[in-house]
């Protein structure tokens, strides 16, 4: 299932990618707030502004929503590294910027990733699979710029962990900041994460 697939009765696109931002905003205040299981509905309905009427014109079931949400996070992360790549000169120093940007994203994404970890086994097995291959796809584009940028050739075992090591890193920010924020401010924490990924990075494994 794609985020197209979903379906609904309103058949102008702009509308219902706009309605459905709506419903993906709340729905994230409320799961934070209260869980999937015990936000109703009528709940996110109130919440986005409108009727459940209207709700149900843009989703089917709840679970549509929650996937909505997950979707919504990876297509975020990945338009934006995406842009950051366009923008950089191929250089080795592409990787840090990239880096840094996938980090500032989890800092402000931090509701919406919590939300997504916490609720995703909500999602019927072919929904959960679609968005385990949106983060598979996410540890690729980390995994393609270490083969990109690094100017030696990376194994691909070490390749697949950096990557993984990377995307872990993003992640726990978003699940521990409240504890690394006693220690590190969100700068702090990416100059140090870089740190160690560029001594990790700068001698060639054999």
């Amino acid at each position: 299932m794609t985020n197209k697939q979903i379906l609904s009765s309103v058949k102008d696109r702009q509308l219902v990618e706009k309605r459905r931002q709506q419903i993906i905003k709340a729905a994230i205040t409320l799961f934070k707030q209260k869980g999937f299981h015990r936000t109703t509905t009528r709940e996110i309905a109130k919440q986005s502004g409108f009727s459940i009427g209207t709700l149900y014109e843009y989703i089917r079931t709840k679970e549509d929503i929650l996937f909505l949400v997950c979707d919504s996070i990876y297509e975020q992360v990945k338009r934006r590294l995406e842009e950051v790549i366009q923008l950089q000169a191929s250089t080795e120093d592409t990787l840090s910027h990239v880096v840094r940007a996938y980090f500032e994203l989890i800092d402000d994404m931090q509701d919406e990733v919590v939300v997504m970890y916490q609720e995703v086994k909500s999602l019927k097995k072919e929904s959960r699979d679609y968005v385990l291959q949106k983060e598979r796809e996410m540890v690729d584009m980390f995994k393609a710029m270490l083969y990109k940028y690094l100017p030696y050739k990376i194994s691909e075992v070490d390749a697949e962990l950096v990557a993984n090591n990377i995307f872990v890193q993003g992640q726990m920010w978003g699940f521990r900041r409240w504890m690394l924020q006693k220690q590190f401010t969100l700068e702090t924490y990416i100059e140090r994460q870089l740190y160690y990924l560029r001594k990790a990075l700068a001698v060639k494994v054999p």
